[in-house]
């Protein structure tokens, strides 16, 4: 049983048209791989905070009807090609409320299976951008189950540990820019929860970190082009891979009795004071 993912880089512009093309061009050169799910940067449709979106007054002034017909063209695309997206786009909330800085997830009907609201705000998200979600979320794809994370969630192991206790197989991860330290700890995170992680990127800072897949032993699978330009990091997921046996039918399953500490009880004993 395998799944072909990829992670992408697109150029995020104030124009919500714009984004939209960008998403669905790179739907179609993903498609001719046969890849089956793609996943996109924070923000790659509806602008991120501090860079398409420059005030939080914007807000007010955002053009929601367009940002749902957008998502409907995508939704379109993704019945038409058989593939699933996965983007970045703010999603409105309650009045005088700032939106959810979220990951849509639109199936190969064309319908949202699923939307992520980023839990872990940065300082300034959540005193002036957007509103913090509550819930983890997870989507099965073709025998495979995945979770999703959003930016500085990167530096929150919990998040990660959490998915696999849901028995995640793999984690979309989506970010406005991939620092050093974001790539060091999600391959940390996908090692120490033998699960896949894909990190897509915007194009304009993929100079600075590429989009790229790790495996379940935290090693690099795939990466894009690491210019400012759109590419695809494209793997294969397959949970058979002798490569990976002794981290998801060894390793994890050890970890996840280590963890819960059972397995130690027994073999304790009293110290010897002397």
């Amino acid at each position: 049983m395998t799944i072909k993912i990829a992670a992408a880089q697109t150029f995020v512009t104030p124009d919500i048209t714009e984004n939209g093309h960008a998403i669905r061009r790179m739907l179609r050169v993903a498609s001719k791989e046969n890849v089956r799910l793609v996943v996109f940067c924070e923000g790659a449709l509806s602008g991120y905070s501090k860079a398409q979106i420059t005030s939080p007054e914007d807000w007010r002034r955002f053009d929601w009807p367009l940002l749902e017909a957008e998502i409907d063209l995508i939704g379109h695309l993704c019945r038409d090609l058989g593939v699933y997206a996965v983007f970045g786009a703010a999603h409105p909330v309650s009045e005088n409320k700032h939106p959810h800085n979220s990951l849509y997830v639109v199936s190969d009907r064309g319908e949202i299976a699923g939307r992520y609201d980023k839990r872990f705000l940065s300082n300034s998200e959540v005193g002036s951008w957007y509103t913090p979600g509550s819930d983890p979320l997870t989507v099965n794809i073709d025998g495979y189950r995945f979770g999703f994370a959003i930016c500085i969630e990167a530096a929150f192991p919990e998040v990660f540990s959490a998915y696999e206790r849901l028995n995640v197989d793999a984690v979309l991860f989506a970010s406005y820019g991939i620092t050093p330290q974001f790539r060091l700890a999600l391959q940390a995170s996908a090692y120490t929860n033998c699960l896949w992680i894909a990190a897509a990127t915007p194009a304009q800072t993929a100079h600075k970190g590429p989009a790229f897949v790790c495996g379940p032993e935290g090693d690099l699978v795939a990466e894009a082009a690491s210019g400012r330009e759109e590419a695809l990091a494209i793997a294969l997921l397959s949970k058979e891979d002798p490569a990976y046996e002794i981290a998801l039918n060894k390793a994890r399953p050890w970890r996840r009795k280590a963890r819960n500490g059972a397995i130690y009880d027994a073999k304790r004993a009293a110290d010897i004071d002397y």
